[in-house]
């Protein structure tokens, strides 16, 4: 089956001033995902449009795989009741970095990447380790 069933529409290029003032309060995960871009985080939006359902079926056995393990993701919830009322919609995918990588957010946008539906993510459960402190 493949990815036959992933649309591929190049995204615009997305300044970070835009992105930081599309992350409102969609949902809990929205808040740190847009400090994280304002204290120099990088981003990516993938070119790829997938039917929101798809990602909310994804999504929610993530939620119960990390709880499981004891690890809870912000906004995680919240996003999987986004993406299940947006039903066949096609949406696109983004991640935020922190500069040093110890926090990741999952991005949820429209096909045109002109509005941010939903933010799940926050601190990784195992930061990882920087080359330096490896070496000690």
């Amino acid at each position: 089956m493949g990815d036959a069933w992933v649309v591929r529409k190049p995204v615009r290029s997305i300044p970070r001033e835009d992105l930081i003032a599309m992350l409102r309060e969609q949902t809990p995960a929205c808040g740190p995902a847009r400090d994280v871009l304002v204290a120099g985080g990088a981003f990516d939006i993938s070119d790829g449009l997938i039917p929101a359902s798809r990602h909310a079926g994804v999504f929610a056995i993530r939620i119960r795989t990390a709880a499981r393990r004891g690890h809870t993701v912000g906004g995680l919830a919240a996003s999987v009741d986004i993406l299940r009322q947006a039903g066949e919609e096609l949406v696109r995918t983004g991640l935020i970095y922190s500069v040093d990588r110890s926090s990741v957010f999952t991005l949820f946008l429209n096909s045109s990447a002109t509005e941010v539906l939903a933010c799940a993510g926050g601190l990784r459960p195992n930061p990882p380790q920087s080359l330096a402190d490896a070496l000690e």
